[in-house]
């Protein structure tokens, strides 16, 4: 079977490296010709994934007939912003019957729209069927490195799911399958906006004690949003809610901490996003997350404080004492506020 990855950065390589080490004829898809070339020549992707040998079945293209002739499997590995333009261009090329895996983290931000809702808008409900989401906490650069790795396989049909599940599941990389789409997109996408305030406090040079709690404060804001919209609450304690969230606020893999950091020592988001130098999805996902949870009245503070921090130019510094100087509350009742709120849907 021939699988095409539209994405030529880190992830898309990566998992075409994983998927070309099972035997799939892979299509890599890069939206620049010189790009393509340059895989091609190098069987390296020196800028997103350097040191990872890229193998043999692996063909890179910036043509995207090419790449979807006769492909059973289409990876989506762009940026969440880009994933409408992409489906688009991509959909009249795209078999019928071909299953379609969209592995980026992101809300729409000028619909608010998640990506699995994006491809129903494009595509029709019913193509939902062949759709998935693969998610977790899963870095490129271990990935295509063979280090052992667990992520989710979700859609709506049990067979697709299972369908992708196989499909990744290495020896290296075990794959669980979910069917709570709108939680796994919900975590993997909320989670880089917690690694954002994670690492902007990192800079500010507070400590261990502050970043436990606001992972764990920020796993409460993400549940909060995500039972308001249908998903759910122990989706997020599972590999796309808890473990994304540990290892993108932890890594300084992740794009979404490091700029964080850079922010937090004084650098503008503008500065910082040129340090990182890649996409930080968290930026994006920031200004759509605080505009849907003031539309629905779901309190996100850390989410509110992190995006007056981007976007408002309030110091990172009184950012903290806001979230510190809040009235104060009960854990378990929250908690308890949260288990109703999924039982009474």
């Amino acid at each position: 079977m021939r699988v095409a990855v539209l994405g030529g950065g880190g992830w898309g390589t990566a998992l075409g490296c994983l998927l070309a080490g099972k035997g799939y004829a892979v299509r890599l898809w890069a939206r620049r010709p010189e790009h393509a070339a340059a895989l091609n020549a190098t069987r390296e992707n020196v800028r997103y994934l350097p040191g990872v040998r890229i193998p043999e079945e692996v063909t890179a293209t910036s043509s995207l007939s090419e790449a979807l002739e006769k492909a059973g499997v289409v990876v989506f590995a762009v940026p969440s912003h880009a994933f409408r333009e992409v489906l688009r261009a991509a959909l009249p090329l795209v078999s019928p019957d071909a299953r379609v895996v969209n592995v980026a983290k992101g809300l729409e931000e000028t619909t608010l729209l998640r990506l699995s809702e994006v491809f129903a808008a494009e595509a029709g409900r019913e193509a939902l069927a062949r759709y998935a989401v693969l998610s977790g906490p899963s870095h490129a650069e271990e990935v295509g490195r063979g280090q052992p790795t667990a992520v989710v396989s979700a859609s709506r049909s049990a067979e697709t799911a299972e369908f992708v599940q196989d499909l990744f599941m290495a020896s290296f990389f075990r794959v669980y399958t979910n069917h709570d789409v709108v939680g796994v997109e919900l975590g993997g996408a909320l989670k880089n906006i917690i690694a954002l305030g994670t690492g902007i406090c990192e800079g500010i040079g507070f400590g261990d004690n502050t970043k436990a709690a606001l992972m764990t404060r920020g796993l409460a804001e993400i549940t909060r949003l995500g039972v308001r919209l249908g998903a759910d609450p122990l989706t997020f304690a599972g590999l796309t809610g808890l473990g994304d969230l540990i290892v993108t606020c932890t890594s300084m893999h992740s794009r979404n901490r490091r700029a964080g950091i850079e922010i937090g020592r004084g650098k503008s988001l503008e500065e910082a996003l040129e340090a990182v130098g890649m996409v930080v999805e968290g930026v994006k996902t920031a200004r759509a997350a605080y505009t849907l949870a003031q539309a629905l009245g779901v309190r996100m503070p850390i989410a509110v404080e992190t995006y007056r921090v981007l976007f408002e130019g309030l110091s990172p510094v009184e950012a903290a004492k806001n979230l510190l100087g809040r009235a104060r509350t009960h854990e378990i009742e929250e908690v308890c506020r949260i288990k109703v709120s999924w039982e009474e849907r």
